[in-house]
């Protein structure tokens, strides 16, 4: 029988220790080292894993290899595209995860049926799931398709003995913390098995070149459940973000080895799955109510792509001793720091009052450039005055109340202006602005006080 020895694995960040504690000393989480047991190698077992003569690597010299990328295997979905850079790499390993009901396994469904009708064999590989399960969603989104085979199995020596029988063009596993191999005693989803599973497939797609999609589960942080080091040995790392109150979903790329990184495709979830939304900026504005005070539009970049997005601002006289400062879909520390600009530089009397800011659509704006409009929208809030409906807002805000310049402008400016707006408010350029579209006005400011005479006083057309 071999020796073994107990091990003490955190879920949430991987770290490793010899006995167990209540909370990881890594990561501070709480109930989250779970004691693994692993066989003990025998003296001498290091030489066995020696590679032989035929299996060993060869150094090549930096001239000689290669510097094109794999054939890329088109997916006839723009936005699915856009977000990987082009199509799937040939041999490449990509990871998807998002909340639980986000809508994954639909939009995995619905990629796998286009790419086994255009591309080739298809093997879906679900462990959470039963075969008619995942033909009901099938019916529902009415995909029909020869090429696309079904497997319902979450022993991983199974399923690549089912690979080499069916010699797919794309495996799709959902989900690698389903996944488990018999060589170690943990539990599924545990950080061993989740990095020997992510290993081994890792090494089917280098050998055979089939394209391989991961279904990953996310923490309650947001982050991919597992091992650090599956996110390292994948290609591409997606994100399926979205408000569950909301339609609107986004794909994001946070790593992509054969693109650019950041980008993002826009989805609608209807009754019929996943639909593209190949005009996101127009959709965001759909509803919006022109002459609204609070409500300002925004132009910011989601990778390469400029997004217009209406942010909305409500300031009310507080009940409390402490006034309430409640984001959604911006970062709070962003909005504590333009209030206090507004209050300390502006003069503005925010100390009294509660202060809501919301981006409309589910979206999440990260980006410093849309500081200037998020001011905008609170001072116009503040004001009680109506921020004009052909006017667009860009800007990064500093702690002096001075606007700062962002990146990237022209491709703001063509994005406003293909949206019908006549004017953007931005930051003073140092630089004479160039590929100004036609019948734009580029309003340009100094300071936070410049900006919201030119935005809420109307002091300048």
């Amino acid at each position: 029988m071999p020796k073994t020895r107990s091990k003490f694995v955190c879920q949430n960040c991987g770290y490793t220790a010899a006995k167990g504690f209540g909370r990881c000393p890594n990561c501070g989480q709480f109930n989250t080292m779970v004691e693994e047991v692993v066989e003990v190698a025998k003296a001498g077992a290091g030489a066995a894993r020696r590679p032989s003569a035929a299996m060993r690597s060869v150094p090549q010299r930096l001239s000689d290899v290669s510097g094109e990328v794999g054939d890329r295997l088109p997916v006839p979905v723009e936005e699915f595209n856009r977000v990987l850079g082009g199509g799937i790499v040939q041999g490449s390993i990509i990871l998807l995860g998002g909340e639980p009901g986000v809508g994954k396994s639909t939009l995995l469904t619905q990629i796998s049926a286009i790419l086994a009708q255009t591309i080739g064999r298809v093997l879906y590989v679900s462990g959470e799931e039963s075969a008619w399960q995942i033909k009901m969603r099938a019916d529902r989104l009415s995909i029909q398709s020869d090429e696309l085979y079904l497997l319902t199995e979450t022993n991983l020596t199974t399923i690549l003995e089912h690979v080499q029988e069916l010699k797919p063009t794309i495996l799709i596993v959902d989900s690698i913390q389903t996944t488990y191999t018999d060589e170690h005693e943990s539990s599924p989803g545990s950080v061993t098995q989740v990095r020997e599973c992510g290993s081994r497939l890792q090494h089917l797609a280098k050998s055979s070149g089939i394209s391989v999609f991961l279904v990953g589960h996310v923490t309650k942080e947001g982050n991919i459940a597992g091992p650090k080091v599956l996110e390292h040995i994948v290609d591409t790392v997606l994100y399926l973000e979205g408000d569950p109150f909301q339609a609107f979903r986004l794909l994001r790329s946070v790593k992509n080895r054969f693109g650019a990184t950041n980008e993002v495709g826009v989805f609608e979830m209807t009754s019929d799955g996943m639909t593209e939304v190949l005009n996101p900026s127009e959709a965001f504005l759909a509803e919006r109510v022109v002459n609204a005070p609070g409500s300002a539009i925004a132009v910011t970049m989601e990778g390469t792509r400029p997004l217009l997005v209406e942010m909305q601002a409500l300031t009310s006289p507080t009940s409390f001793g402490n006034p309430r400062r409640t984001p959604n879909g911006v970062d709070m520390n962003r909005l504590l720091l333009v209030s206090a600009v507004l209050s300390k530089r502006v003069g503005l009397k925010l100390h009294e009052q509660d202060v809501f800011v919301n981006v409309i659509g589910g979206l999440k704006v990260t980006e410093p450039a849309s500081d200037l409009a998020m001011a905008v929208a609170m001072a116009s809030s503040y004001m009680d005055k109506p921020i004009p409906a052909d006017l667009a807002i860009v800007g990064e805000v500093g702690l002096s109340g001075e606007l700062r310049a962002v990146g990237q402008l022209s491709a703001r400016l063509k994005e406003a202006a293909k949206l019908g707006f006549k004017r953007v408010l931005v930051p003073k350029s140092r630089r004479k602005l160039e590929d100004i579209p036609a019948g734009l006005k580029v309003i340009e400011a100094r300071s936070l006080a410049d900006a919201l005479a030119v935005a809420v006083k109307g002091d300048a057309s």
